[in-house]
């Protein structure tokens, strides 16, 4: 029994390498793209090899970033009724490339010190989890779509963008924080050399 099993087990490493030299024959004319998305936190060469294999690698077939989230179906839904908007389900969408970015998504947000990992933070904080996961789901169809339209790397935004943003904001949040905490904060400009 144990011979059949590791006999199967050799059958289908044979099989593996036949397929994984296919692949690599049929997206020999993308290394570059493939290189550009490997950049993208949480997408590794074999989500790439994905995303070109259902995009064709060819962003002219969607006219915005925001036609490639809501074709991988990752764009917020709708329910209006009466005048009043409120929050729906994500699109249908294809759903392979829907899994790809979830896993890829849940790996980004895991690296604390990346624009995505404060995005998920912030959002969960305030939405919940999995509107959060979402929500950088469709921040990395974005990024996608800027990387295979421009032919560009990724540029992580850094983990201080939002305070960089809007410095007067983190300031008030480290106050209320400092106050919570029975303190006091003061800050002073730091002086020019």
């Amino acid at each position: 029994m144990c011979r059949h099993l590791l006999d199967q087990i050799d059958h289908l490493d044979r099989l593996i390498a036949v397929l994984d030299e296919r692949i690599t024959s049929l997206t020999k004319d993308h290394d570059q793209d493939l290189a550009n998305l490997d950049t993208i936190p949480g997408i590794g060469r074999r989500a790439a090899e994905i995303i070109i294999a259902e995009t064709g690698g060819n962003m002219a077939t969607f006219a915005t970033a925001a036609h490639l989230a809501s074709w991988i179906g990752v764009s917020p839904g709708t329910n209006e009724s009466a005048g009043v908007a409120k929050t729906g389900p994500t699109t249908g969408g294809n759903g392979n490339l829907k899994g790809v970015l979830g896993i890829a998504a849940m790996a980004a947000v895991r690296k604390k010190d990346s624009y995505y990992g404060v995005y998920n933070r912030r959002l969960a904080a305030r939405r919940g989890r999995q509107r959060a996961l979402v929500a950088v789901m469709r921040k990395l169809a974005i990024a996608i779509w800027h990387i295979l339209h421009d032919k560009v790397e990724h540029h992580d935004l850094g983990a201080d963008y939002f305070a960089k943003r809007d410095p007067q904001r983190a300031i008030k949040r480290v106050i209320r924080e400092a106050n919570a905490l029975g303190m006091t904060v003061r800050f002073d400009p730091i002086p020019a050399t």
